[in-house]
């Protein structure tokens, strides 16, 4: 069952899971998060019932019900989620939520389970767009500007319905290894359920995972050897390590196959014992993004093109931006990728490739529809 340790003070939860969690499940208290330098900068309009989840790869799930509290660093012994976008503008990225609640993904899902989305509407995709951005990368990595980068071509639709709880559902019932996240407001938000794990950072020890190189699972045997795909894996693998051997011990696993039902990526996880603590803003600056959504090299000035061919090509800022839990001293942040986007009827799927010098622009595509519709399918 989910647990929830009641406050003699709180009111009876508007959620199906139980009653509200006490000061240490959540609640924002000022005086104390005020004594720890931590000064939030006061309560987020209209977020009364907005709400913030994330699973855990071991089952468990926390859930935070507003109203938030907005602040620029987490609360030292409480919970907060880390909601941002791709670009990190936002100086106060921390969501502090008003109540807590915890338990397993398989209890959540039953608990928040909501029929399909079965009326939506999605738009025929113009290539031309991304054409011209594909030839753009193309000529910057002829020219030494860059090696790598991964715009984001984004699909639309419509929804007769109000989608947002049956997207919610859809995302929170999905099986590991894919990791279910959201945020969201009454008519507005974005979930998902992502593979690719940032970085856990627990005690001493930092874990996280280079994730690139994508298949259909039924052409696992030939990605297995397919250059062009482990060449932009490593891209991202050797990125991640010659980042975190500065950190401690390093350990870099053989490299494998995911399996996630219609599509494959190759996966290489990496560990570090940390010889010196690190807060999760040190190491979010110091990995976000990754090659896996970012340019290579990373620079401001890579940056400022991949974040201009990102808004021409329609993407949602928050797409492929950590999306993290503080919960009293151990963080964990996904990359918010396989999600849906919504704001009343309008539904946004955005999907990102990775181009290098050996990339094709018919593959690319390829890549990006399989990418879209195995979202398609969570909301089946």
């Amino acid at each position: 069952m989910i647990k929830i340790r009641p406050s003699p003070k709180s009111g009876r939860s508007n959620s199906p899971c139980g009653r509200a969690g006490d000061l240490n499940e959540g609640r924002v208290d000022l005086a104390r998060v005020r004594g720890t330098g931590h000064v939030p900068r006061g309560l987020m309009e209209n977020t009364t019932d907005s709400m913030a989840w994330l699973a855990r790869r071991d089952g468990a799930m926390v859930i935070g019900h507003g109203p938030f509290t907005e602040a620029a660093e987490p609360p030292a012994d409480g919970v907060a989620f880390h909601v941002r976008d791709f670009a990190m503008a936002d100086p106060m990225p921390w969501k502090i939520p008003g109540r807590v609640e915890r338990g397993t993904r398989q209890e959540f899902a039953a608990a928040f389970a909501q029929p399909p989305v079965t009326d939506s509407l999605w738009q025929p995709l113009d290539a031309a767009p991304f054409s011209e951005v594909f030839q753009e990368i193309m000529a910057a990595i002829h020219s030494g500007f860059i090696e790598k980068t991964v715009p984001v071509v984004t699909e639309t639709g419509t929804c007769g319905q109000a989608a947002g709880a049956a997207i919610r559902s859809a995302m929170m019932k999905q099986p590991p290894p894919l990791v279910s996240y959201g945020w969201t407001h009454p008519g507005s938000g974005f979930a998902g359920a992502t593979p690719e794990l940032l970085f856990s950072l627990e005690g001493g020890r930092l874990e996280t995972m280079a994730l690139a190189g994508t298949a259909r699972s039924e052409d696992r045997d030939v990605f297995a050897v397919d250059e062009k795909e482990i060449r932009e894996h490593e891209y991202v693998a050797q990125s991640l390590v010659a980042k975190l051997l500065d950190l401690g011990r390093t350990h870099r696993h053989s490299r494998e196959i995911l399996d996630l039902g219609s599509i494959v990526h190759f996966l290489t996880l990496i560990e570090v014992e940390l010889q010196s603590p690190q807060t999760p803003g040190e190491l979010l600056r110091r990995l976000h993004p990754t090659p896996a959504l970012g340019p290579l090299p990373r620079t401001e000035a890579t940056m400022r093109r991949l974040l201009d061919w990102r808004e021409r090509l329609g993407c949602p800022p928050a797409f492929g931006a950590p999306f993290g839990l503080w919960d009293r001293g151990r963080f964990d942040a996904v990359v918010a990728i396989r999600g849906v986007w919504w704001d009343g009827g309008r539904l946004r799927i955005p999907a990102g490739c990775g181009i290098i010098e050996a990339s094709r622009l018919v593959n690319e595509w390829r890549e990006l529809r399989l990418k879209r519709e195995a979202v398609k399918r969570f909301l089946a």
